[in-house]
């Protein structure tokens, strides 16, 4: 597991000791996996009535991408996420995507299958909220659940509606796969339901982000006792190596969080930096995307984006002006020393500084430094 290494030795011990105490909330391999049980919550599809099952065409693969397959298929069978099917109504192909560092990702393509079912409607927090009241902390940790999605069981009557084709047979999946529509409001909705007394007090989430956050150091390992006996409570297990406890600092949501507040995370800094002048309209939507993640970081951000607004307007690349390369390297050099946020301190002074143009108003509360400075 990992522990920060900046605790002292008595906090190393406490933490030590939780976390042996909880060892049964962890999951080494996918056996010690149970899943959550059913009468807590299942993924149902809620195919439209009127929709009439697709089976895709068969989707021919290289020898090495069958190899990739079956090995995938051979992991998920023996966790027994899936099962194999006989005449399915709904059949999707399986996908080859690459990954980071050399690696294939083994997915479905669901497109049929999700274009056939409603929206979950179930809300998600507001990431700017939840990234504001994780800042400002003494101590945190990040949990992560074992392999997130695949906990929550299918509903029995929707299993053989996910039913996928390989080069060596026809499966359907019994757990709750990544591909499928609404499994990230199904997710959100039973880690909300969870989580529930702790949520905005101890505990912050966003579908499978959680943080356990705490005011001052004594009171961490106690926060996270309460959260160990909740994911008992629920069946939930954590994966032990992507999870980091009682540290100062971490990525959460793509921000930097810590006690000093909230700062750009370097690799959206660096995302930036690399991106070259957009040649078509939707590399150039992707890249407004981009910087409006960033815009509260960004001085006068709206009037500072105008450009590319009309551009994108002007259908991207022919639309690409001197302004908006203006723009754009007036945004890299913000972003070279970008500021921090953070919340004020009691009876402190703020001075708020209101900005005015034809385009946009835009307002910003910071601190002076005392004459003494």
């Amino acid at each position: 597991m990992n522990i920060s290494s900046l605790l002292t030795p008595e906090e190393t011990r406490n933490m030590q000791n939780a976390l042996r105490q909880n060892h049964d909330v962890f999951a080494w391999a996918h056996y010690d996996m149970k899943g959550i049980h059913p009468s807590i919550t299942s993924h149902r599809l809620n195919v439209f009535p009127t929709a009439r099952p697709i089976q895709q065409k068969v989707r021919r693969f290289h020898s090495d991408r069958q190899k990739i397959i079956q090995n995938e298929i051979d992991k998920l069978l023996e966790a027994g996420f899936i099962s194999e099917v006989d005449y399915p109504d709904w059949l999707a192909n399986v996908v080859v995507v690459p990954k980071k560092e050399g690696k294939w990702r083994v997915c479905v393509d669901y497109t049929n299958l999700n274009n056939a079912c409603p929206k979950d409607s179930f809300p998600l927090p507001r990431i700017d909220q939840i990234v504001d009241s994780t800042a400002g902390q003494g101590m945190l940790s990040f949990l992560d659940a074992f392999s997130e999605y695949h906990q929550i069981p299918m509903s029995p009557a929707d299993e053989e509606k996910t039913a996928f084709i390989t080069p060596h047979g026809l499966y359907c999946y019994k757990v709750m796969s990544f591909g499928l529509k609404n499994a990230g409001a199904t997710y959100q909705r039973l880690i909300t339901k969870i989580f529930k007394p702790l949520v905005s007090r101890t505990v912050e989430v966003y579908i499978d982000d959680i943080v356990v956050k705490s005011k001052t150091r004594e009171e961490h390992v106690l926060h996270l006792q309460e959260v160990f006996q909740f994911l008992r409570k629920y069946g939930m297990k954590l994966n032990p190596s992507k999870c980091a406890f009682g540290v100062s600092a971490g990525k959460f949501l793509g921000f930097m969080v810590s006690q000093r507040g909230i700062e750009v995370s370097p690799d959206q800094v660096k995302a930036i930096m690399e991106t070259p002048p957009p040649r078509s309209k939707k590399e150039l939507q992707r890249l407004t995307g981009k910087l409006v993640a960033l815009g509260r970081f960004i001085a006068r951000f709206t009037d500072e984006l105008r450009p590319f607004f009309l551009a994108i307007r002007k259908a991207g690349a022919n639309g690409w002006t001197n302004s908006c390369q203006s723009a754009l390297e007036k945004i890299k050099h913000c972003l070279m020393q970008p500021p921090i946020l953070s919340s004020p301190l009691p009876e402190e002074k703020l001075y708020m500084y209101l900005a005015v143009s034809e385009w946009a108003i835009s307002a910003v509360l910071f601190r002076y430094p005392s004459p003494k400075e």
